[in-house]
């Protein structure tokens, strides 16, 4: 899903409109996420009806109030408007973490013949891995709220666990990378601290001399040998 927004400018809906468009950002914003792709135009009175009734279900789905995991879910809204005014009236409506593609790209076209959008408001929702989960979520939206969203969860679920365990697998690696190097010399300082701690027990109890080596050798054959690193 996320390559659906690959090399494109996602922009956020808050007061600086933050503009996110490196694979790095993208993949922050909708990896993991059941995405929803709202379509809409401001001069479509059945979407200015739906607006406060999707706002809520959203607040709903991303307040930790509402759901364990607020952050499993992204609204993408798609302006079908005829200017750039009218899609800023109808973002001035919306959640301060909607986010949306600027009115000059030309993909917000691609995307509704993409998906076969006709009438508005639409909301396309969308699984982790792109596939769809539902054409048009916008009448389910409205009778059931967000408890439809537990549907779209369960279908999903095998998709989100499995890419939070890539995640998580990947998240691991990189910290025993990262740490590897320090765990390394940790372990060659206590080593050096036991050779000079046995050093100093052989001269203490075994006269300085080649007995007390020797018999600190046999000693350590018997118990498996020397450090376990």
């Amino acid at each position: 899903m996320v390559d659906l927004f690959l090399d494109r400018v996602l922009v956020e809906n808050n007061w600086d409109q933050d503009e996110r468009n490196t694979e790095r950002e993208i993949s922050g914003l909708l990896e993991n996420r059941i995405l929803m792709l709202f379509f809409a135009a401001a001069e479509c009175r059945k979407c200015q009806e739906f607006v406060p009734v999707l706002n809520d279900f959203f607040k709903r789905l991303k307040d930790p109030a509402y759901i364990e995991y607020p952050k499993l879910l992204a609204l993408i809204y798609i302006s079908l408007d005829q200017s750039e005014e009218q899609q800023e009236k109808v973002l001035k409506e919306m959640h301060k973490r909607v986010l949306f593609l600027t009115f000059e790209d030309p993909y917000r076209r691609e995307l509704q013949a993409m998906f076969k959008v006709k009438d508005v408001p639409t909301v396309v929702v969308l699984r982790p891995d792109g596939s769809v989960l539902s054409p048009n979520a916008a009448q389910d939206i409205c009778r059931y709220g967000s408890d439809c969203f537990q549907n779209w969860q369960e279908s999903a679920a095998e998709l989100i666990d499995r890419n939070f365990m890539l995640n998580e697998d990947f998240e691991e690696k990189s910290m025993r990378s990262f740490s590897d190097p320090v765990r390394r010399l940790k372990y060659k300082v206590e080593d050096e601290k036991k050779k000079n701690k046995k050093n100093k027990k052989r001269r203490g109890w075994g006269g300085g001399g080649d007995e007390g080596v020797e018999a600190d050798r046999r000693g350590d054959d018997k118990e498996g040998g020397g450090s376990p690193w």
